[in-house]
């Protein structure tokens, strides 16, 4: 039992099915507490898999979540949850968290009076039992066990080994307390992981087979994710770095990293084999918004790049919100910065002049930046970002600037210019005096000369 200050954590294995599939009818029942307890977790296993530790398990769930009770199904792998019915949809309940399995062959969670909350919608297909396979996968399969329900069809943030992937499919995870999340995308010419916040979208990484071919499914393998063409031909790989057979892939909530994962059995755990980002300042999310990843793998405020600092204070304070106009905001330019946030909004072959008007302009724009590094089409580009997110230190020189919408006032060129102006001012008047001196130097030069030739002439006269 793991112990947290005011609160705690309940693990109740209720039921221990030691075999692999529950027959029609069925119906299990699990008591909620009346009062909410922070990190309360009861558990009740149905299933287990017949196979060397870590062997597969699958539990019906209740958890405290966010003041209220979570009702679940989920699928475990030793202890690494791999299946959760609630992944997208949270069912809450009180009082009792119910397990049903129809004479009709209906698997639903139910709450109290009856009330429905998740359904495989099976009902009149002949489903004769609930079963966990080896592979990891949960199913509803009839007399002749055809399936007719399976929870491979519907993946949350974990690919197991042998589970297979098709084109337009994706793995998605959601961070606590925020209201973006990730996704593992299959495309026809690429994977990719996204960053997906309301409208806006952005990949921060992405894999491609050579010679442009065609995806039509993926498959965790032992050795490595397999990408195969329309043929069911090998087309590409992501290698494991372990000799040990892989067991699953993740889509990590927090981090929104992709890893590859082995087990490793003298420490008795899950290690990874593959990460798709090694490094802190690649995750699109490692800093809080308008904050900048440095080269020490540090979080620091736009304002205060020089000073690296850990993300204490709300860096967006005082610039979060929607502003446009030269009359509102302003433009401020970062040098040695840039973004790990690809396929956003994106113009060719003009100024960073006009980027910068085209974000300025564009009340949904919060940040731009601008590439004109040349490479084979020798392009200079232009994106604009509704977010600040995903900012890193780079090198100067590298042809990238990142500009960042700022309300009118609070980058600090106006003193600058009210310096200048000022300073402008003073040579004026500086230059103004020196010139009236040199021409009353002049003046009073050639009057004296004149009435020195006028007494002159009077003598000779």
């Amino acid at each position: 039992m793991k112990l947290y200050s005011f609160s705690f954590l309940i693990l109740l294995f209720t039921y221990g099915y030691c075999r692999s599939d529950i027959r029609i009818p069925f119906r299990l029942t699990l008591a909620v507490p009346v009062e909410y307890s922070v990190g309360f977790i009861g558990r009740a296993l149905l299933l287990e898999t017949n196979q060397t530790v870590p062997n597969f398990k699958t539990a019906l769930s209740v958890e405290a979540v966010d003041g209220r009770y979570s009702c679940s199904l989920e699928v475990f792998l030793g202890d690494v949850k791999v299946w959760n019915s609630g992944h997208y949809v949270r069912f809450y309940t009180w009082d009792i968290c119910v397990l049903e399995l129809t004479g009709d062959g209906d698997l639903r969670l139910k709450g109290p009076k009856e009330q429905v909350g998740w359904r495989t919608g099976t009902s009149g297909q002949a489903v004769e039992r609930l079963q966990i396979r080896n592979s990891g996968n949960l199913v509803l399969v009839d007399t002749l066990d055809q399936i007719k329900w399976q929870s491979f069809n519907f993946p949350t943030d974990v690919m197991l080994w042998g589970q297979r992937l098709n084109v337009a499919t994706r793995l998605t995870s959601f961070p606590r307390n925020s209201v973006s999340f990730y996704s593992l995308e299959i495309q026809h010419n690429m994977i990719s992981l996204y960053l997906h916040s309301g409208k806006w979208n952005y990949s921060y990484w992405e894999f491609k087979p050579s010679n442009n071919r065609n995806i039509t499914f993926i498959r965790l393998a032992s050795n490595g994710l397999r990408l195969f063409s329309d043929k069911y031909k090998k087309i590409a790989q992501i290698p494991s770095q372990q000799s040990q057979p892989l067991r699953f892939l993740a889509l990590g909530n927090e981090t929104g990293n992709l890893g590859l994962f082995f087990y490793h059995p003298s420490k008795g755990r899950f290690e990874t084999a593959f990460q798709a980002l090694n490094t802190t300042c690649d995750l699109p999310l490692a800093c809080k918004p308008y904050g900048i990843c440095t080269f020490s793998n540090a979080c620091s405020c736009i304002r205060h790049l020089t000073k690296e600092t850990t993300m204490s204070s709300n860096c967006s304070e005082g610039i979060s919100g929607e502003f446009c106009g030269s009359n509102q905001a302003e433009i401020l330019e970062l040098e040695g910065v840039s973004s790990v946030l690809k396929n956003g909004p994106k113009r060719v072959n003009i100024s960073k002049e006009a980027c910068s008007n085209l974000c300025l302009e564009d009340c949904k724009c919060a940040a731009a930046l601008y590439s004109s590094v040349k490479g084979e089409t020798n392009q200079r580009e232009c994106y604009l970002y509704g977010l600040v997110v995903g900012v890193k230190q780079v090198q100067r020189g590298t042809g990238v600037s990142f500009m960042v919408k700022v309300p009118k006032g609070t980058s600090g060129n106006h003193g600058k210019t009210n310096v200048k102006k000022w300073v402008l001012a003073m040579v004026g008047v500086f230059d103004g005096l020196i010139i009236l001196l040199v021409l009353g130097g002049l003046g009073y030069y050639y009057i004296q000369k004149r009435r020195k030739n006028l007494q002159a002439t009077d003598n000779h006269t």
